[in-house]
């Protein structure tokens, strides 16, 4: 968490300029606050002090998926993708940060006016980066419980697209998890198969195996998990995407937990049930540990995950995307 005198100093991206965090406002009756109308993506910066690198983690990915959620919108980002990289490599040399970071594209409905619809309400677009370091705490397994809410449904609100106000799902999961003496919550799908986490994709492993709730179960298609089951791959372990039952959590001999936020975290237990013998289980670690160092510049295999922030030239690929780059009204 951060105060707000803390942001007010930074140097962030809003209304086509660079402009101090404080000096950046909306009012009290916009659109996307009062209804949610608002799409976001969250994109992690790692920070080398061997190689005095900033390395941004899959931000061309990150920056395609913010398209596919405005669109869901009747939104258009006001600059293309490769436009949204620059400026979001520029932002953090601004802020000559020197740390972690998460960085938080926003494009919302701005209208100030009282109608709930999408259409004919204009749109304002920002990016907002911030140090950070970690969202759970990795230094012991995660205890996570199953949620009494589940998982918002494709044919209420589109789960595939970082929707802001879709978010009150993930945050009622969490808060009862938390009140309830957990630490994070795994939510179930309508028809009650496993879904995600409040803000993290989920991965189980049995008999050698790395199963994940296929795209079908209403789960956000995490730019991370892509990641972990490219790893997996490579490390040579089987992954299967398909439905997965709540009793299949009890059996599972290694649960972990995988976001943007939360990189890769594992599960010591679900509902006051062990996960394995409750520590870090090999695959998990494999996978977590290669992560770890592809997110600093120590698997070039993965090179292509990476954009750098002060070196001359960026890793990633600067293919053109074309967009409109007028707000749409």
């Amino acid at each position: 968490m951060h105060e707000n005198s803390v942001l007010d100093g930074t140097v962030i991206y809003a209304n086509g300029d660079f402009r101090r965090y404080g000096e950046a406002k909306v009012g009290l009756l916009t659109h996307g606050l009062q209804y949610g109308t608002g799409c976001f993506e969250g994109i992690r910066g790692y920070w080398s002090p061997r190689e005095r690198e900033l390395y941004l983690i899959q931000l061309r990915e990150h920056y395609e998926r913010l398209f596919i959620s405005a669109k869901m919108l009747l939104m258009v980002p006001p600059l293309a993708v490769d436009e949204l990289i620059e400026t979001t490599i520029e932002l953090c040399k601004r802020n000559a940060y020197e740390t972690d970071v998460y960085v938080r594209p926003c494009l919302f409905k701005a209208a100030e006016d009282v109608g709930v619809r999408l259409h004919d309400v204009p749109s304002l677009f920002a990016i907002v980066p911030l140090p950070f370091t970690s969202y759970l705490d990795k230094s012991r397994g995660v205890r996570a419980c199953v949620s009494s809410w589940r998982r918002a449904d494709d044919t209420m609100a589109p789960p595939r697209a970082k929707i802001t106000g879709v978010y009150v799902n993930s945050a009622l999961a969490k808060s009862e998890a938390v009140g309830n003496g957990y630490d994070e919550a795994i939510l179930l799908s309508y028809d009650g198969h496993v879904s995600e986490g409040s803000a993290e994709n989920i991965f189980l492993v049995r008999r050698g195996v790395l199963y994940t709730p296929d795209p079908s179960q209403n789960i956000l298609e995490g730019c991370t998990r892509r990641a972990v089951m490219e790893i997996a791959g490579d490390l040579g372990v089987e992954v299967v995407e398909r439905a997965i039952d709540r009793g299949e959590l009890y059996a599972a001999d290694e649960i972990f937990f995988s976001g943007t936020a939360a990189g890769i975290a594992y599960v010591a237990s679900v509902d006051k049930r062990v996960v394995g013998n409750g520590s870090i289980g090999p695959i998990t670690r494999r996978v977590a540990e290669t992560y770890e160092r592809a997110v600093v510049g120590g698997e070039p295999r993965y090179a292509s995950w990476l954009t750098t922030v002060y070196a001359k030239k960026t890793t990633a690929s600067m293919t053109t995307t074309s967009a409109t780059r007028a707000y749409v009204t």
